[in-house]
C-alpha cells in the first residue's frame, strides 16, 4: 500500500502518494516550496510579491516561475480572445473572491485588456506599469504541482502521486481517476487511467457563492462563465494541463489543446459531454 501524506496548503487540501513514508526533514522541504511559491504569487497575503505590485506598481525580481508561468498566459490570453488574463485578480475581488474572502458582490469590471503591455517580464525583472492585481489561478496550482513532483521524484524512487484537489500528477502507475459530475459530486462521468502525466480539472461548483457567483470569470466582461460547467484535461506536465483545463471554458480552449498535444474532456451546463478525437478517457455516456 502507498503511503500518504496529506495536508492544506494554499487554500487547498493536498494529497503526496509515495512507496514509503517521507520524513519530516523531506516534508520540511516540501513545506518550504509551496511557501515560496505563495510568497511569490499569493494575492490572498499581504507579504507576497502581488500584493506589493498591487499597491503601486513597479519593478520587483522575477520569481523563478514567472517566465514559464507569463509565457504561457500569453498564449492562453491569444487562443481564447482575452477571455483569461493574469490581471483578473480584481475583477475576481470584486465578485468577493478577495484577501478576506468576503464573497461579498460589488459588480463586475473588465480586467486590464492590454496586460502585455501593462505587466512585462524579462531582464529578470517583473514590472508592472501601473497598480492591478496578478492571479495565476488560471494555471499556478499546476504549476505548484510539477514542482512538488519534481522535488518528490527527487527525494525517493518508485511511483508517486501529487494530488493538490483536483489537479494531480503521477509518476509511474497507472492511476484510475474518477472525473467527478459537478451537478453531483457523488456520480462520475467518466474514468482517466493516467501514467507519467498529468490531469487537471476545474467546474463552477468547486469554489462558489453569491447567486451564480463562481471563480472562473471572463476577464473581458468580469461575469462568470456559463455555457461550461467542468473540464479536464491531460498532459505531460500540470500546469499546461491547468491552463487547458482554463482555457476549454472558452472558445479557442478546444484549438489550443490541440496545439500543445492536450486530450481533454469538458461538460456543458446542458449536462453534454464533449471531448478530444485522441481521448483515451472511458466515458459514461
Amino acid at each position: 500500500m502507498p503511503e500518504q501524506w496529506r495536508f492544506e496548503a494554499i487554500g487547498t487540501r493536498w494529497e503526496i502518494e509515495t512507496v514509503r513514508p517521507l520524513q519530516p526533514g523531506e516534508r520540511a522541504r516540501i513545506t518550504r516550496l509551496i511557501d515560496q511559491f505563495d510568497r511569490e504569487w499569493s494575492r490572498f497575503r499581504s507579504d507576497s510579491i502581488v500584493s506589493r505590485l498591487a499597491v503601486s506598481g513597479g519593478e520587483t525580481a522575477a520569481p523563478p516561475d514567472a517566465a514559464a508561468m507569463l509565457d504561457v498566459f500569453r498564449e492562453l490570453s491569444a487562443a481564447t480572445r482575452g477571455a483569461v488574463n493574469p490581471l483578473i485578480g480584481e475583477s475576481l475581488a470584486r465578485r468577493g473572491y478577495d484577501a478576506s474572502y468576503s464573497f461579498v458582490d460589488t459588480g463586475p469590471i473588465a480586467a486590464p485588456p492590454d496586460w502585455t503591455t501593462a505587466l512585462t517580464w524579462d531582464d529578470g525583472l517583473l514590472r508592472l506599469a501601473q497598480p492591478a492585481v496578478i492571479d495565476v489561478g488560471a494555471l499556478g496550482k499546476g504549476r505548484l504541482v510539477d514542482l512538488i513532483s519534481a522535488a518528490v521524484s527527487s527525494i525517493t524512487d518508485g511511483p508517486i502521486v501529487v494530488d493538490a484537489s483536483g489537479d494531480l500528477a503521477v509518476r509511474g502507475g497507472p492511476v484510475r481517476i474518477g472525473l467527478e459530475d459537478p451537478r453531483d459530486p457523488r456520480r462520475a462521468v467518466g474514468i482517466w487511467d493516467v501514467t507519467d502525466a498529468a490531469l487537471c480539472a476545474s467546474a463552477i461548483n468547486r469554489r462558489t457563492w453569491g447567486e451564480g457567483l463562481h471563480h472562473v470569470l471572463d476577464a473581458r466582461t468580469g461575469r462568470p462563465v456559463r455555457e461550461v460547467i467542468a473540464t479536464w484535461a491531460l498532459a505531460s506536465d500540470a500546469m499546461h494541463a491547468d491552463a487547458a483545463a482554463t482555457a476549454l471554458f472558452f472558445s479557442g480552449g478546444a484549438e489550443l489543446a490541440h496545439d500543445w498535444g492536450v486530450d481533454w474532456v469538458r461538460m456543458t451546463h446542458e449536462g453534454r459531454l464533449e471531448w478530444s478525437p485522441s481521448t483515451t478517457a472511458e466515458l459514461f455516456t
